[in-house]
């Protein structure tokens, strides 16, 4: 593994451990060169995943900027790291069994809605407001309606 901080390809391991629940390895490196120390992690990687963008566009799918969304639609929200890391690991696993190694991004949108609105309704609708392309206030609003449950008083 190649040192972050002066290039060294001849870094060395001091500790290993298991990591998010169990499906990736944490290692704590060191640098002889520089004495530099550093963190990586290791996961399984079932197949390599391509995104269909709506546009047609084809790109390889990337963990972390699905992480990066996540993690955007609960800031500063009430869920603690160990959970959000373990429903991007859930939603990479359920990707990665889909069995197709092209995803078009719209699936992924959906799979990421429907975990999001298990866990915290205000990142639910906060990833929805930008994955739906939410234009005008009318945008929440319906879309706010669809989520309340009728309360309206049958006649």
């Amino acid at each position: 593994m190649r040192c972050p901080f002066c290039g060294n390809v001849d870094t060395q391991v001091k500790d290993s451990r298991p990591a998010e629940d169990h499906v990736a390895i944490r290692r704590r490196r060191f640098c002889p060169a520089c004495g530099g120390r550093f963190t990586t992690y290791e996961r399984v990687q079932l197949r390599d995943l391509v995104v269909i963008k709506s546009n047609g566009r084809r790109e390889d799918f990337d963990r972390d900027k699905l992480e990066r969304s996540i993690r955007i639609a609960l800031q500063k929200r009430p869920v603690e790291p160990e959970r959000m890391d373990q429903m991007i690991s859930g939603i990479v696993r359920r990707l990665e069994s889909m069995g197709e190694t092209d995803i078009p991004s719209g699936t992924i949108g959906e799979i990421v809605m429907e975990s999001l609105a298990r866990i915290d309704t205000v990142a639910y609708v906060r990833f929805a407001s930008v994955y739906k392309n939410f234009q005008a206030a009318d945008d929440f609003e319906k879309f706010m309606e669809d989520l309340r449950p009728n309360t309206k008083p049958d006649v």
